[in-house]
């Protein structure tokens, strides 16, 4: 069963994102398009911190050779750095590049153009208590990412229990 929070939120989440969402990737650089599973890679990616493609895979349902296929062309692009994992050489550990960094940056899931007017909409006190609650509900979020991660890892006999 669905709490009220939740299922406000999940009534509530989709309507922002239908009307403030990016319709199609582009490198502001190169022009070149791409997919939006390829630019949902690299939101996933980080500058300084990897991670393995299988992992990757997993986090995002799909097959390690599905998700090869698509970091072999981000990274034939020069999108994503990919580096041997230097305690086991089988392992492949992903990065963002600058290159993907300006991608994510030039194009986020949401419009920025629509998200302002979206916001423009509200009284200052209501447009900064909105804020405000996505800050609290992203510093949730962060929390259960760590969490899963940490129990995946476990899982996988990692980390101690």
């Amino acid at each position: 069963m669905i709490d009220d929070g939740a299922r406000q939120l999940l009534e509530l989440y989709p309507r922002i994102f239908f009307a403030c969402h990016v319709r199609h990737v582009r490198d502001p650089k190169t022009r070149r398009m791409l997919s939006a599973h390829q630019a949902s890679i690299l939101d996933h990616l980080d500058e300084r911190e990897p991670v393995t493609l299988l992992d990757l895979a997993r986090h995002m349902g799909v097959t390690a050779s599905t998700m090869s296929l698509h970091v072999e062309r981000l990274v034939r692009r020069g999108y994503v750095l990919r580096e041997r994992d230097t305690r086991d050489s089988r392992r492949l550990r992903l990065r963002i590049s600058a290159s993907g960094m300006r991608i994510r940056e030039a194009n986020s899931v949401l419009d920025p153009e629509r998200v302002r007017a979206m916001l423009s909409r509200l009284p200052a006190a209501e447009r900064d208590a909105g804020l405000r609650g996505l800050e609290i509900l992203a510093r949730a979020a962060n929390e259960q990412v760590i969490e899963q991660s940490a129990k995946a890892r476990r899982g996988r006999g990692r980390l101690p229990q």
